[in-house]
């Protein structure tokens, strides 16, 4: 109801305390050594962005450790890797270059978030930093580092995301929401044979020569 509908930052900031010092002074400008070893071990990232007019995105981003790259103390490289080839993300970049990346490492209930514009770019020189890791990506995503610093532990402590005896294993394969959100009637059994088919060779054809 339109009573209770917060519309401004004031009426935001009665309903909560204000961020400790500590909080406050956490985001740095620059990427450390630490913070980079941190990153460099990380297999996975979920990548934010949004077109010209504001519309949302956000897509998951995965491979072997080594995945993040730095340029220097104030940029990271993304390579990007197979997916469904609507490139929301990537046309995202190019309307609008300002995102948000999320990192996480298995295990850590605290994670690392970069902010800052990005750009896509196909340098060799870019391209090249996952030599021996990765199969030379089409083109990398290099963010430049506006804000970085850690998120707490609480969003994943009260999941218990790493803890498998919370895990819910009884919900409907992803091949039956396909069906739902697209409003066809494909066979499962047959679209889940033939996605993790393109798994299988997507991943295999990303891993290097």
């Amino acid at each position: 109801m339109s009573e209770h509908r917060i519309s401004t930052v004031g009426q935001l900031r009665t309903l909560y305390r204000e961020p400790s010092v500590r909080v406050q002074g956490k985001k740095a400008a620059t990427i450390g050594p630490q913070t980079a070893a941190w990153l460099a071990a990380a297999p996975f990232a979920l990548l934010a962005t949004s077109d010209e007019s504001g519309r949302c995105d956000v897509s998951p981003r995965g491979g072997p450790p080594g995945m993040i790259q730095m340029i220097d103390e104030s940029a990271i490289a993304l390579p990007d890797l197979g997916g469904n080839n609507l490139l929301d993300s990537l046309t995202n970049i190019i309307a609008n270059p300002q995102v948000g990346l999320l990192v996480l490492n298995p295990g850590s209930d605290e994670t690392v978030r970069i902010d800052g514009p990005a750009e896509l770019t196909t340098d060799p020189a870019v391209l090249d930093l996952w030599d021996g890791l990765l199969r030379k990506p089409k083109l990398a995503i290099k963010v430049e580092v506006t804000a970085i610093f850690s998120h707490c532990a609480k969003a994943f402590r009260r999941s218990g995301l790493w803890e498998p005896t919370s895990w819910n294993r009884d919900v409907a394969d992803m091949c039956v929401l396909f069906n739902e959100q697209s409003g066809s009637n494909q066979d499962v059994a047959e679209m889940r044979d033939f996605l993790e088919q393109d798994y299988t060779e997507t991943l295999a054809e990303e891993q290097p020569v």
